[in-house]
């Protein structure tokens, strides 16, 4: 089946159908444990991020701090 007939079938779903379609898409890609390449760019910022960590730069928040303040806006 190609990709324009598979997408013709997903729409003929109902929302619900289609959430647990791409929930089994998403467990099937867990599963897989294929690793996504990672652009230089995408490293480079991870580098970055880890280092502000390591050297206390970077400023961490409690999650459910944050979660408590975007529940109260």
């Amino acid at each position: 089946m190609r990709i324009n007939e598979i997408a013709q079938e997903i729409d003929k779903l109902d929302v619900t159908e289609k959430l647990l379609l791409v929930k089994d898409i998403w467990d099937g890609i867990a599963q897989s444990n294929v690793k996504l390449p990672m652009s230089e760019l995408q490293k480079e910022e991870l580098d970055r991020r880890y280092h502000d960590y390591k050297s206390g730069k970077l400023k961490l928040y409690n999650w459910k701090d944050v979660h408590q303040d975007l529940r109260g806006k």
